[in-house]
């Protein structure tokens, strides 16, 4: 009995192999590639997939996915002669299983040894200023390459992103140097612009004001002149209305003589001609009032009311004999 037993479960333990064996459970977004004695059969997509055991056997299995695979630095000759370090990332796609199995051997250490020498291509015709400038333009560049080669492996380059550019360490500090130089210069000129434009604003400001102020004074010299002719004309038709004669005439100037004599710079008087016309005529006038005139009953000063004494006339003084 017990050799049956035995053998009983040598088949129960062989079943239950030939049955994990036949039922092979695919995840998704993966394949697997099955080979049947050695040569390729199939490729298994996701989900539940039958095999023949001990017959047929899985090569590998692919991860169908997007991968990203960082590489380390690299060390680049630019066209100036100068070794620069470049990290690059890459984006990628296994699109044929079959083809990422059988027509590479690694096709990760190959997409890193094609990544080095198109780097060192694209690098080399250009200098160190362009590449820090370029990232863009290698980027694409090196895509294009890494695309066109990784097609018959049946990978799908799908970003191609430069980590880093590192320069030596004396051009990084020659770098930050002249960055810094023209910084100091873009600072000095932007403060020298701030100073012209200030002492222009406050030119424009100082003329503006200069014209306004002239124009005001201007403006009131001109308004004085005309109210002041405006009294001129007023005053000289009141006068015209009045029929003034000479003698008010003569009156007024003398009353103006007192003011025209006021003031200590007051060294020369202009007399008119016509004073003297104007004073015969006020004599003429005050004549019949006082001693001037010979009239009967003068002007007394200290009494204007009672008049002056009589004076002797001429014709008198004649007939008089002389005093011995």
């Amino acid at each position: 009995m017990q050799p049956i037993i035995i053998v009983l479960i040598i088949l129960v333990v062989l079943v239950f192999i030939a049955l994990v064996k036949t039922i092979q459970v695919i995840p998704q977004a993966s394949a697997a590639i099955v080979e049947r004695f050695g040569r390729y059969t199939r490729t298994l997509n996701a989900g539940l997939n039958i095999v023949v055991p001990f017959i047929d056997s899985i090569r590998n299995r692919i991860d169908l996915r997007e991968q990203v695979v960082p590489f380390p630095p690299q060390p680049v000759i630019t066209q100036d002669n100068l070794v620069v370090n470049i990290d690059t990332v890459i984006y990628y796609q296994v699109t044929d299983a079959r083809a990422a199995t059988y027509e590479v051997a690694s096709y990760i250490q190959a997409i890193e040894q094609l990544t080095v020498t198109t780097l060192r291509n694209i690098i080399g015709g250009m200098d160190l200023e362009r590449t820090l400038t370029s990232r863009e333009e290698i980027n694409a560049a090196l895509r294009g390459v890494l695309d066109e080669a990784t097609g018959k492996w049946g990978i799908r380059v799908n970003r191609v992103e430069l980590k880093a550019i590192e320069p030596p360490t004396s051009i990084q500090d020659s770098m930050e140097k002249q960055m810094r130089a023209d910084r100091d210069k873009r600072a000095a000129i932007l403060q020298a612009e701030g100073v012209r434009q200030s002492e222009i604003l406050r030119a424009e400001g100082e003329k503006q004001s200069s014209i306004l102020r002239a124009e005001g004074e201007a403006k009131a010299a001109a308004l004085k002149a005309e109210g002041e002719a405006q009294a001129i004309r007023t005053v000289f038709e009141s006068i015209h209305a009045g029929d003034a004669d000479q003698k008010l005439l003569a009156y007024q100037y003398l009353q103006m003589l007192p003011k025209i004599a006021e003031g200590d710079a007051n060294k020369l008087w202009i007399v008119p001609s016509e004073i003297g016309d104007a004073l015969k005529g006020l004599s003429g006038a005050m004549g019949n009032f006082g001693p001037l005139g010979g009239g009967p009953t003068g002007f007394n000063p200290q009494n204007p009311g009672k008049g002056a004494p009589a004076q002797d006339t001429a014709a008198e003084r004649r007939e008089q004999p002389p005093i011995d």
